[in-house]
């Protein structure tokens, strides 16, 4: 980090550091277009700034919540565009939370059919193995 301690001009080892972001992450957002180019030194090293911050970590806390990069993308290009309403906004984070709750359904099935499964299982140095015959039923 710059010796004032902000967040200007920052390498993109001290954005990782900054929000908690891996590297690699970092430049993969960059090449799908999801962070946009920063500008370069003189010496031709990624600067970033205050900007560049704030849109990491709100892409991260997206996809913690969740959503798939398109989604990102897709929200992000509201905001870059600055014709984002909060109907939009709306309508397109009760569509993702739809989706989730189908998840939670389906793993919650998940769950219940390898509960079963594996309460058949007598889990002995047997080779007869129920969760085996189950799983190729």
């Amino acid at each position: 980090m710059s010796k004032n301690n902000s967040v200007t001009n920052l390498l993109r080892s001290e954005l990782a550091k900054a929000t908690g972001c891996n590297l690699e992450t970092i430049r993969y957002y960059e090449q799908i277009g999801i962070m946009p180019d920063p500008p370069r030194t003189a010496r031709g090293f990624r600067v970033y700034g205050e900007e560049h911050v704030r849109r990491l970590r709100f892409v991260m806390r997206m996809r913690e919540l969740g959503f798939s990069l398109n989604e990102v993308r897709g929200l992000l290009t509201l905001v870059d565009g600055g014709t984002q309403t909060c109907a939009e906004v709306h309508e397109r984070t009760l569509a993702h939370l739809s989706d989730v709750r189908a998840r939670i359904t389906d793993l919650k099935r998940i769950e219940s059919v390898l509960e079963e499964t594996a309460a058949k299982c007598s889990g002995e140095d047997v080779p007869e193995c129920p969760v085996l015959d189950a799983l190729s039923a």
